[in-house]
């Protein structure tokens, strides 16, 4: 199966060089797409030169910071574009592991679905501050809530999909641009009734570069589920 992972960057170029490096070892076969919204520290410019010798690198430069949902959307559409049957998205600052990408491509053989968790067999986050690790294990608890959906991590940035599943969702309804996207594409995964299964991962927080979490992202993620807690009310009612 041909396999694509998507990264979307900005301001990553601290650890671009290792990320690529990283996943070019991984699998022969594997290919990276970066997606870099005009990195103003030059992450764009130098996948731009790995690519040119390198054919399993290629890269989207888009003109401004228009947000990580979008980010991934673009990289969804090369995918599918391009012909690739497995779509994994993960980070560049190794908070995500590139080791694990072998088992999500194991997993996905019996899967449409495969979402890597931070909280199953306990918590398995490392070098968080305690309020970002509250905030992130309960703001999943109230989402799994209002959502309906049986998953204990609905906010991780680390998922594989088969190609079916990324054509059939309702891109016109995924408004999200940041990390309230990955619980928005969960849940039409689930609601379309694709087989989603979650494995254990270990997040680790970046050591190079600084977080891209704001208020602003976290008041669109509330609002999501919201929204999506009346489209559940509206299911049934119909």
């Amino acid at each position: 199966m041909r396999t694509l992972v998507v990264t979307p960057t900005y301001n990553e170029r601290e650890n671009i060089a290792k990320f690529l490096e990283c996943l070019l070892k991984i699998d022969p076969n594997l290919h990276i797409l970066i997606v870099d919204d005009n990195s103003p520290d030059g992450t764009g410019d130098y996948v731009k030169e790995v690519s040119k010798t390198t054919p399993r690198v290629h890269l989207i430069q888009r003109p401004s910071k228009l947000g990580l949902g979008s980010a991934y959307k673009t990289g969804f559409e090369y995918a599918i574009k391009n012909g690739y049957d497995i779509i994994i998205q993960m980070d560049a600052d190794f908070s995500h592991d590139p080791n694990d990408i072998r088992r999500f491509i194991d997993t996905i053989k019996e899967a449409d679905v495969v979402l890597g968790s931070r909280y199953i067999n306990g918590v398995r986050v490392i070098n968080w501050p305690i309020t970002r690790l509250l905030l992130s294990y309960f703001a999943n608890l109230y989402a799994r809530y209002m959502t309906g959906l049986p998953f204990v991590d609905l906010t991780s940035g680390f998922k594989c999909y088969r190609r079916k599943v990324l054509e059939s969702l309702p891109w016109h309804c995924i408004k999200t641009t940041g990390y309230g996207f990955q619980i928005e594409t969960l849940f039409w995964a689930y609601y379309k009734r694709f087989k989603i299964k979650e494995i254990p991962i270990v997040f680790t927080e970046r050591s190079e570069g600084s977080s891209k979490m704001t208020k602003k992202i976290i008041w669109e993620a509330f609002w999501l589920v919201n929204k999506l807690l009346l489209y559940r009310v509206l299911r049934r009612a119909k």
